[in-house]
């Protein structure tokens, strides 16, 4: 079987087990946390705007988990033009999700989001990425997907963008809005390769899948209600010709 058959294949079964066991453990919970997992702690209500929160271009490069649910989630945020699903970190000829599944290349799965900063800024997204997108405290993936292709990254732009990250993972420390430290890396962008096609949209066409009602799902229904003024309802498509 290949790498990417099994890799998909994978993510249609283990939901199936890891996300019963989880619901039996943590049973009682909010059902979006059950989903991404017990170490996230901190619903997204609790979490505060940024401080510092300045121009900062209109490109954020992002890694955290599968780029299935962090594409899907940000497709439904008001003021994004596209968000592609694709790899981070690594080399331009290790950038296949045959080779990145292995977790040597380099590479981490990754979204690019487009977005009009006269609606929405930096600092906004990465208070959308840090409350319903990722658990920023998890290390060496992100539940139930373990590897370093699965950390939790920024990839900033310019400096702008830099000190808005960096000193918003601060703020949320200071607040202690987390129990446990946030171990999402900062790091300068070194480029960013969309996907292959097939995994482009996926959340929009698959939303029964059994990984992507037990993990993603859940992602999107959070940022529907813990932030109504930043959701739209009709996702925005990478591939609109879909």
């Amino acid at each position: 079987m290949s790498i990417r058959v099994f890799a998909l294949v994978r993510r249609a079964w283990r939901p199936a087990l890891i996300g019963a066991a989880a619901i039996a453990l943590f049973a009682g919970l909010a059902p979006w946390r059950t989903a991404v997992g017990a170490s996230f702690l901190a619903p997204p209500s609790r979490l505060p705007a940024a401080a510092y929160d300045v121009p900062a271009g209109d490109v954020a490069v992002l890694s955290g988990g599968c780029f299935w649910g962090m594409q899907g989630v940000f497709q439904h945020v008001k003021g994004v033009r596209q968000v592609l699903s694709g790899y981070a970190g690594g080399k331009a000829g290790t950038a296949s999700y045959e080779l990145v599944s292995t977790g040597t290349t380099g590479h981490a799965e990754s979204i690019k989001i487009s977005f009009d900063p006269a609606q929405i800024s930096y600092a906004q997204i990465l208070r959308i990425y840090f409350s319903v997108a990722t658990d920023p405290t998890q290390v060496g993936g992100q539940f139930p997907d373990q590897g370093t292709q699965y950390r939790g990254e920024l990839w900033y732009q310019n400096d702008a963008q830099k000190l808005v990250a960096e000193r918003y993972i601060a703020q949320l420390t200071a607040a202690k809005a987390f129990h446990r430290p946030i171990t999402t890396r900062v790091d300068a962008f070194a480029g960013f390769y969309p996907a292959e096609a097939y995994h482009q949209d996926y959340l929009v066409h698959h939303p029964g899948a059994p990984y992507i009602a037990t993990y993603d799902m859940p992602k999107v229904d959070a940022l529907k209600k813990y932030f109504p003024t930043d959701w739209r309802g009709a996702p925005v498509l990478a591939l609109a010709s879909r």
